[in-house]
């Protein structure tokens, strides 16, 4: 009986360990699609001129501490 129990809880733990490395791997290309969104908001405020900005209540020097509110 405690063979059984044994390799079940071997199972157990790769099943754990495959799923950690799966969840890593996702949350790793989670965060780089949200930074490519990121960078690209950045780019898009960057290009506007200034009077744009103003209309949209951003300085430019607050760009990227407006793209990144939700982060910091």
């Amino acid at each position: 009986m405690a063979h059984s129990t044994a390799q079940l809880s071997s199972f157990h733990g790769l099943v754990t360990a495959v799923a950690d490395i799966f969840s890593g791997i996702f949350d790793a290309l989670v965060r780089i699609g949200e930074a490519n969104s990121k960078v690209r908001q950045i780019e898009a405020l960057s290009a506007l001129s200034d009077e744009d900005l103003a209309a949209r209540g951003i300085a430019r020097e607050d760009i990227i501490r407006h793209v990144l509110s939700d982060v910091v």
